[in-house]
């Protein structure tokens, strides 16, 4: 690992993330200054104690006093004095509506701005605190009144109570954001000591990551625990049913389909989902999370037809019909509720995929698109180019292959992408 460079970092906020990070940052080599409004945290920091109890912390706390690289002030203004760094690791508690309350990030962040007008060396402001993203644009970077010497960044903590410490020096993440190069190269080498390679971020991505984090970590939570109460209600092992299912690492505990893209179908996750629901209904068992996905698939692909609604153009194409790529299953695919909804609302259609031929697919997977287009046939065409040099907008509704990418982008066809999560319409260059 690579040595980390000493810096002056000013700790703001002793409180749980505040003081273990500040006690860990001094264990890297850094001189940590804590600063806090209560006397009280203050004066345990400088008599060698963590003012709450977290494993581990006491000790760290006590050896980093000891060592002089960690101690507390109530004093912003001389702990800001020589500091590379400003960690805001102030509280943003719930408001009584679920809002997040920002009085005590925009009180310091007013304070840090007050001591800028007579500073010539530069300051990194970093936000630690959980914050909605674009808090740093509307709240901090005002605060520093244009100041050339403060650059705002993004640097979420991800501890959780009861393994702080242990998080902090093993991260399983580090992520840092600025619009300034060089202050996310200074808030990344604060870390420098430690075995994670920083992901490097703009700040609202920075932001957030925090939030996609925990509340990935409450669905997983909530999954399991609906999981586990239908396996008690129908006498399985929910521990033997969870633990094989955490067990495949290449489709179950892994980055598969935590992709942003196109709502789900086919024949498979529609279906068990509602069997499921429906069968622990039958025994009374409310499952809302679970209840909820089939809901949620379904206003996700609301939200694409109406982006397609909205095309200025009478002719589209469509690039796939099939649920998916590499596939002629047709059934329950979200293409054919978009293709249904715009032939409704009088939008011509010519539909290619490469993998559908209608005298070739038979059985559920034929009566399920001519139930729901019965005129299909009339709209597929044969090739992709007669598709491209008919239409006056294209709609990607499954990925292309690198061949037929560049046939599309070749063609000068402005394209709605569906298969991304922000399904805004693509204009071509000089379109």
């Amino acid at each position: 690992m690579p040595e980390t460079k000493s810096r002056t970092v000013a700790v703001l906020g002793l409180g749980y993330v505040g003081c273990v990070s500040a006690a860990c940052l001094a264990k890297l080599g850094h001189r940590v200054i804590g600063v806090d409004r209560d006397h009280q945290k203050v004066e345990s920091v400088r008599q060698g104690h963590a003012p709450f109890y977290e494993p581990g912390l006491q000790p760290l706390v006590e050896e980093m006093v000891a060592a002089q690289r960690l101690s507390a002030t109530v004093d912003l203004s001389a702990a800001l004095a020589d500091a590379d760094v400003a960690l805001l690791c102030v509280g943003t508690p719930s408001e009584p509506n679920g809002n997040l309350g920002l009085a005590q990030l925009q009180r310091v962040a007013a304070e840090i701005g007050q001591t800028l007008a007579n500073r010539s060396k530069p300051l990194a402001v970093v936000v630690r605190s959980t914050v909605f993203p674009g808090t740093c644009e509307e709240v901090v970077i005002p605060a520093m009144q244009g100041s050339p010497h403060a650059a705002v960044v993004s640097n979420p903590e991800f501890l959780r109570e009861g393994s702080a410490v242990k998080d902090f020096m093993e991260p399983s993440l580090l992520v840092v954001g600025s619009t300034s190069r060089e202050a996310v190269d200074l808030v990344a080498g604060l870390y420098s000591g430690l075995a994670v390679e920083a992901c490097r971020v703009t700040l609202r991505t920075a932001e957030m990551i925090k939030y996609a984090c925990n509340c990935f970590h409450a669905v997983k939570i909530s999954f399991a625990n609906e999981i586990g109460t239908l396996c008690s209600r129908l006498d399985i092992p929910p521990e033997e049913v969870m633990e094989t299912l955490c067990s495949d690492v290449k489709l179950n505990i892994s980055p598969a389909y935590l992709k942003p893209g196109f709502a789900f179908g086919g024949s498979c996750l529609p279906k068990d989902l509602r069997a499921l629901n429906y069968r622990a209904s039958r025994m009374d068992l409310k499952l809302p999370m679970l209840e909820s996905v089939l809901p949620a698939n379904e206003q996700h692909l609301r939200r694409a037809i109406q982006s397609a609604l909205e095309l200025p153009a009478a002719r589209i194409g469509v690039f796939g019909l099939a649920f998916k790529e590499n596939t002629d299953d047709l059934r329950e695919s979200p293409v054919v509720t978009l293709i249904e909804f715009l032939l409704g609302k009088g939008r011509e259609l010519r539909i290619f995929d490469p993998h559908i031929r209608l005298e070739e697919i038979y059985g559920t997977n034929r009566q399920f698109v001519l139930n729901a287009i019965p005129h299909i046939g009339k709209l597929l065409a044969p090739d992709l180019q007669s598709t491209l040099s008919w239409c006056e907008y294209l709609i990607i509704a499954q990925r292309p292959s690198e061949t037929f990418l560049q046939q599309i982008n070749e063609s000068g066809i402005p394209q709605l992408d569906v298969t991304s999560v922000s399904a805004k319409p693509i204009p071509y260059p000089g379109h």
